[in-house]
């Protein structure tokens, strides 16, 4: 019997990320998961967008898609549905995700399509020198805005309940929390519909605002007594403002898109599609 550790799932490309970034973290976690599950990695697609977090598919042994930007949600749903037994997973940062792709996002988690979101947020879009992005700070002053920012930050935990996914937790790059968001990606593996992990991974380049020194001061884990499937009381959670929560949001099962199509073909499947009586109608 094979034994796995995370040195499996180790690519050939070096990650060409700042020494410092946030973004080690999640691929140590990643690593770490996939041993801990014993999980081939021919089993598992990594599809991405643009941003230095799209390059994580580039370090790791196994499938990978490196998409257009915004568009890497699009692209996962196309590879689960045509491999249902694929372990599918979606990285991407902040800009990627909730800029010019998300208008995917949505669709994604209402659909309920079997797969982990990993959006990793560093405040800023950091490959392209450290322009704002939709989840930096009021006020914060970049390249692109030399007097500060005038948009309020969204929300990606509060959006992904909205949005309907039925798996929402956030996660923290930092060494203190690392082991946490190794059981938080396992425990997105285990479930059956969209889950979606937010990971707070600072940007030690650019970003002099949302740091680890800050971060470290401002996260908190979720009380053990937080009711998971109740999605009101996450939603409260999620828009506290003084701290940031992190661990599990929110967890219920339902029907997956796949197992839905599955049903839909077992139902119409046997007896045909009766082209015929399609044309008929606009006739």
């Amino acid at each position: 019997m094979k034994r796995y550790t995370p040195l499996n799932y180790i690519g050939r490309n070096k990650p060409v990320w700042c020494a410092g970034c946030g973004d080690y973290g999640v691929l140590t976690a990643l690593f770490n998961a996939f041993s801990q599950k014993e999980i081939d990695a021919k089993n598992v697609a990594i599809i991405s967008g643009i941003g230095c977090s799209g390059r994580l598919p580039d370090f790791i042994k196994a499938y990978g898609f490196h998409g257009a930007h915004g568009r890497a949600l699009p692209i996962a749903i196309g590879v689960k549905v045509a491999n249902p037994s694929l372990n599918v997973f979606v990285v991407g940062g902040d800009g990627d995700g909730l800029s010019i792709g998300a208008g995917h996002f949505p669709h994604a988690a209402r659909k309920n399509i079997d797969m982990t979101y990993i959006l990793m947020d560093n405040s800023l879009f950091g490959m392209t020198k450290g322009q704002f992005s939709p989840t930096s700070p009021c006020k914060f002053e970049s390249g692109s805005s030399p007097y500060g920012t005038l948009e309020e930050p969204m929300n990606p935990i509060a959006l992904s309940l909205i949005y309907g996914s039925t798996f929402v937790a956030r996660g923290y790059s930092g060494p203190s929390k690392l082991n946490d968001l190794i059981n938080l990606i396992r425990e997105a593996m285990e479930h059956k519909g969209f889950s979606f992990i937010h990971v707070l991974s600072p940007c030690i380049t650019y970003n002099r605002v949302v740091t680890f020194q800050s971060l470290n001061a401002q996260v908190v884990d979720i009380d053990e007594k937080h009711e998971i499937t109740d999605r009101n009381e996450a939603l409260v959670l999620a828009l506290r403002e003084e701290k940031l929560s992190v661990g599990l949001f929110y967890k219920i099962t339902k029907p997956t898109f796949n197992e839905k199509l599955v049903a839909m073909s077992e139902k119409f499947g046997r007896r045909g599609l009766d082209i015929e009586r399609l044309y008929a109608k606009f006739t």
